[in-house]
């Protein structure tokens, strides 16, 4: 199964590819999608959009892993975030690839072992898992595998949210 976690952002989106068999873990591919702050908002969406489309036609991913939005202070931008979210959800159901949306809590939870774990223990984790030689980057890159890394684990299981 190949499984791509979305980190979702519209300045960075981070991205991560992984193929899960027989509880092994393969890197596929990761980096970020980036929009410069100049740009104008519908602009920054599109480009994302366009990147996404090159991601999904190039790896075919069989689901998409993505963390479920909860607000902060800032309301700008995280309606801002939602929109590139919603860009990115529109785009795994134009590509018929099922989507999967974790907390935060289930994926230091499903990585780590502990749901309150610090990001610094989840990327570590991330990076030992997948056998990287250090943790990606940016921050964003990391935390995209590790929403891969929450789906294998939790594909098949009762923690599985659809």
């Amino acid at each position: 199964m190949v499984i791509l976690g979305i980190d979702p952002g519209y300045a960075i989106v981070g991205y991560g590819l992984i193929k899960y068999e027989a509880n092994r873990f393969g890197v596929v591919d990761f980096g970020a999608i980036t929009t410069p702050a100049n740009m104008p908002f519908p602009d920054r969406l599109q480009s994302i959009y366009t990147d996404l489309c090159f991601l999904f036609e190039k790896h075919r991913p069989d689901a998409l892993s993505i963390e479920k939005l909860f607000f902060n202070t800032n309301q700008k931008t995280a309606i801002d975030v939602a929109q590139a979210r919603g860009v990115v959800l529109l785009t795994a159901k134009i590509n018929n690839v099922p989507i999967f949306e974790y907390t935060p809590l289930q994926v230091k939870q499903s990585v780590v072992g502990y749901g309150r774990a610090e990001k610094k223990q989840v990327q570590e984790m991330t990076r030992q898992l997948l056998g990287l030689s250090a943790v990606p980057k940016p921050d964003d890159t990391a935390d995209a595998l590790a929403m891969a890394i929450c789906h294998a684990h939790c594909s098949g299981s009762l923690f599985l949210n659809r």
